[in-house]
């Protein structure tokens, strides 16, 4: 029988798998082809699971600082990128996590990986949806 791969030894295929799955749907948003571009914008309103906002110093997180997650998959395994910005809302961290029964792994976006994903949370945050979570969130 063969041991499973912890998630410290898969997450960076995964993290690339998203992000290739993300620059394809993003590319074809762009397009000028109207029924690719509507066929994009609807991928990626399924793709992902949920947005929302992790407070600090909760039962889900009990470190000091706060973050907004865009949660892919739930379950065994799950994955999700995980924001961290300022008071304005600007992303100056972005981490992937890769998480399954008992184990979990993150690396942090740099480069094209990070861009793309400042953009994923600049779509979030253009549609209202960044401060909606946010409010929610600090409101109960």
């Amino acid at each position: 029988m063969t041991k499973q791969q912890t998630c410290k030894q898969r997450v960076r295929a995964h993290c690339r798998s998203r992000i290739q799955d993300l620059r394809r749907i993003f590319k074809a948003m762009a397009s000028d082809n109207d029924n690719k571009r509507d066929a994009a914008f609807e991928e990626f309103s399924e793709y992902g699971l949920c947005f929302d906002y992790v407070e600090a110093g909760t039962e889900y997180n009990p470190d000091k600082e706060g973050y907004f997650r865009y949660q892919i998959s739930y379950g065994g395994p799950s994955d999700e990128f995980r924001f961290f910005t300022g008071p304005d809302f600007r992303p100056y961290k972005i981490e992937y996590w890769f998480l399954d029964w008992f184990d979990g792994a993150s690396i942090e976006l740099s480069g094209e990986g990070f861009d793309l994903l400042e953009r994923v949370f600049d779509d979030f945050k253009d549609c209202g949806t960044v401060a909606n979570a946010y409010q929610e969130a600090i409101a109960t």
